[in-house]
């Protein structure tokens, strides 16, 4: 029946029960051929890490134990998680991460996986939630400006150097995501962290340096000045800092 259950992870929408172990200081990640899984027990070990895919919509655990500095960590995804526990003990440190991607030159920065977790009885020291959004590219560096040609002895004169070109602005933070708790009554609500910040501005793209003239050139009938250097480019400005998203708590 173990057998069964396994490969049905892979093949069915809707995965049976199982039982799923992440060993200390190691990383394990959901099949995503499954939109929604069912696990009996998840146990994350001392600073082991479960990622859930982006496709994956709604886990429910049986179980849930997670070790000393242990994590969920949920890729960032368009549709909202539904993390259903039934009972929950957590070590010191460990946390459930649904932070957004930092922007790079390719791809814009990406929001906090919206997040709706539900744990009806939950024995931990914090419940601490990570759901910032990704910080915003940095801008482009300006082009550094070509050196001035060097001058004849017999004509012309040093040419100037160019100038450096504008440095791009840094792109926009993301925003920090939607999350929803329904917890325990009676788990006190200081020991609860949640993190929603906007992703920091992307930082200002510096300008490009200045070319150098043309040098100073002696010869037998006279000296032929040195060119001017060109001037910097200006940098450019940081990127403004992403929406903060928002956290809701019920008590069950």
């Amino acid at each position: 029946m173990r057998k069964l259950c396994l490969l049905a992870v892979f093949i069915s929408p809707l995965a049976c029960a199982q039982v799923v172990s992440v060993e200390t200081n190691s990383l394990m990640r959901l099949p995503n051929t499954a939109s929604t899984l069912q696990l009996e027990r998840l146990e994350v070990a001392d600073y082991g890490t479960l990622l859930i895919p982006s496709n994956v919509t709604e886990v429910t655990v049986g179980e849930l134990r997670l070790g000393r500095d242990a994590r969920i960590a949920i890729v960032p995804g368009e549709q909202a998680l539904e993390l259903k526990v039934i009972r929950a003990q957590l070590s010191e440190g460990s946390q459930i991460t649904a932070r957004g991607a930092p922007g790079t030159y390719q791809k814009a920065a990406r929001s906090g996986r919206n997040l709706n977790l539900q744990i009806k009885a939950l024995n931990a020291p914090k419940l601490l939630v990570d759901a910032r959004g990704g910080a915003g590219a940095p801008g482009f560096v300006g082009l550094d400006g070509a050196n001035g040609q060097a001058p004849g002895c017999t004509w012309g004169q040093a040419g100037r150097g160019a100038d450096g070109s504008d440095g791009t602005d840094g792109q926009p933070g993301a925003p920090g995501a939607l999350v929803k708790l329904a917890v325990p009554r009676d788990y006190p609500a200081e020991q609860i962290k949640v993190q929603v910040a906007g992703g920091a501005g992307g930082l200002a793209g510096p300008g490009g340096k200045p070319g150098a003239g043309g040098k100073a050139k002696g010869c037998i009938i006279y000296k032929a000045d040195g060119g001017k250097s060109g001037k910097p480019g200006a940098d450019g400005q940081a990127g403004s800092a992403g929406a903060a998203g928002s956290v809701t708590v019920q008590r069950l």
